[in-house]
C-alpha cells in the first residue's frame, strides 16, 4: 500500500469539517493540527464567505505596485529612446530627470524592462576594454587642461564624395569643441578650423594628436607647421606612440559614437552630412548624459579658456646667452661662414643654440630641444627622442 500525500489544501478541508462535526472544541483542533487560533479564524472566515473555493492559497503579489511605470511616464521614455535610439536605459533616466522634475522616473532597470518589452532594446555586446595608459604629461582636472584631436577616418557620402571629419574636444568635461568635414587634410585647412575655435574657447594648455600629417611629421622634434603655430601660442603639444591609439582613448570613444550618430549609413551629400555633425555637437554636448561625468552634459562642466587669442602672434623667447640664428626658407641656418641643413619645415624660424662643449651646441626652438650642432662639421644631429644622449666630441655624429 503506497504512501497517501496530503497537502495544504487537503489539511484545511479536514480541518473544517472536523470543526463543523463540533466534536472537538477550536482550541483541541488548533492543537492537533498545529495551527494558531488566528490562522483557525481566518479559514473559517474564509471558507464562510467563499466555500471550499476560497481555501486556495491567494497570491502574495501586491494588488499595487509603487514602482509601476505611469502610461505618462512610459509615453515620455518611448518619445526619447525613438529621438536617441542608441541611449541605454540609464541615460535615459537622468536625461529624463533634468527635464520632467514633475514626474516621478522609475529605476533604469523598469525603463529596460519597458524598452525590452516595446521590441526597443537589443542585447549589449561586451567590448573588450583597453587598459588606461598613463597620462604623457601634465593634468586634465580642469576644463582647457588639455585638449584631444584628430581625425574620424575618411569616408564617402551618397554621391560619392569624400569625408574627413576633423574632431577636437575637452578632455576634461568631453566637450566636443568641434566636427567638422575639411576640403583636405592639410595643415592651412586644420588650421582654419582651430583658429575659429581659438577664437572662441581661447587657447588650451596641451592639445593631444597621433604622429600623422598634418599635427607631426618626421622634421625635428616631429614639428609640423601647425604644432609650431601652437608652439608660438604657448600651448604644448603630446604625440601618442606610434600603434597606441588608446592613448588618445576619449577621442577614440568620441569617435565611435560619432560614427553610430551621423555616419551608419552615411548622408546623400558632404552638405548634409555636415549638418548633421553640427546637429550631433549640440546634442552631444547640451542633451546627452555622459556616464563618466556622473550622468551630467558637458555643457554644464565646460567654461572657455581665460588665455584668449591674441591678436599678433608671439615671438618664441630664448634665455640671456642663447645664439640666435634664423633658418632660411630652404630649411638652412649660417655657422661660421657655412650652411648647415635643419629641415625645411622650420623656415623663417628662429632658433636658440646653447653650447654644451667647445665644439657642440644643443638647438632648440623655442623651449623644445630639436637636436644637436656639431660646429666641426658643421653638421645638425637630429634629437630622435628622449632615450638619446647627446653626443659627445669625437663620436662621428
Amino acid at each position: 500500500m503506497s504512501w497517501k500525500e496530503r497537502s495544504a489544501l487537503d489539511e484545511r478541508q479536514e480541518f473544517l469539517r472536523e470543526f463543523n462535526q463540533q466534536q472537538e472544541s477550536l482550541a483541541e483542533l488548533c492543537r492537533r493540527y498545529e495551527i494558531s487560533r488566528p490562522t483557525a479564524y481566518k479559514w473559517i472566515s474564509r471558507y464562510a464567505a467563499g466555500g471550499e473555493a476560497a481555501l486556495q492559497e491567494l497570491s502574495r503579489a501586491p494588488l499595487h505596485h509603487p514602482q509601476a511605470v505611469s502610461d505618462e511616464v512610459a509615453h515620455r521614455v518611448l518619445e526619447v529612446r525613438v529621438l536617441h535610439p542608441r541611449w541605454g536605459p540609464r541615460k535615459i533616466k537622468a536625461y529624463l530627470q533634468q527635464r520632467e522634475q514633475k514626474l516621478i522616473i522609475p529605476a533604469a532597470s523598469s525603463i529596460g524592462e519597458l524598452l525590452r518589452r516595446e521590441g526597443l532594446s537589443r542585447p549589449r555586446v561586451r567590448r573588450r576594454h583597453t587598459p588606461a595608459c598613463a597620462a604623457l604629461g601634465g593634468t586634465e582636472e580642469v576644463p582647457n587642461d588639455l585638449w584631444c584631436t584628430d581625425f574620424k577616418g575618411w569616408f564617402l557620402c551618397g554621391d560619392g564624395q569624400r569625408c574627413d571629419p576633423l574632431t577636437i574636444s575637452d578632455a576634461c568635461s568631453r566637450f566636443a569643441l568641434r566636427c567638422r568635414a575639411v576640403e583636405k587634410t592639410d595643415g592651412v585647412r586644420v588650421r582654419a578650423v582651430y583658429q575659429t575655435v581659438f577664437q572662441e574657447n581661447g587657447l588650451p594648455s596641451r592639445i593631444r594628436s597621433d604622429n600623422g600629417p598634418p599635427f607631426a611629421t618626421p622634421a625635428p622634434g616631429g614639428l609640423s607647421q601647425l604644432s609650431i603655430w601652437w608652439l608660438h601660442l604657448g600651448i604644448q603639444h603630446e604625440r601618442i606612440r606610434p600603434g597606441r591609439p588608446q592613448e588618445n582613448g576619449k577621442q577614440e570613444r568620441l569617435h565611435e559614437t560619432l560614427k553610430q550618430e551621423t555616419a551608419s549609413p552615411p548622408a546623400a551629400t558632404l552638405r548634409q552630412q555636415q549638418e548633421r555633425f553640427l546637429k550631433f555637437e549640440w546634442e552631444y554636448n547640451h542633451e546627452r548624459p555622459h556616464e563618466a561625468l556622473g550622468y551630467r552634459t558637458p555643457a554644464e562642466l565646460y567654461v572657455s579658456s581665460c588665455r584668449t587669442m591674441p591678436a599678433k602672434l608671439p615671438e618664441l623667447e630664448y634665455p640671456q646667452g642663447t645664439i640666435l640664428r634664423q633658418v632660411s626658407p630652404p630649411g638652412q641656418l649660417k655657422w661660421k661662414g657655412e650652411k648647415v641643413f635643419v629641415s625645411s619645415v622650420l623656415a623663417g624660424e628662429i632658433v636658440g643654440l646653447v653650447q654644451q662643449e667647445e665644439d657642440f651646441y644643443e638647438v632648440y626652438l623655442g623651449g623644445l630641444l630639436l637636436g644637436w650642432l656639431d660646429s666641426t662639421g658643421p653638421l645638425f644631429v637630429p634629437d630622435p627622442g628622449p632615450k638619446r644622449r647627446r653626443p659627445s666630441k669625437g663620436s662621428g655624429a
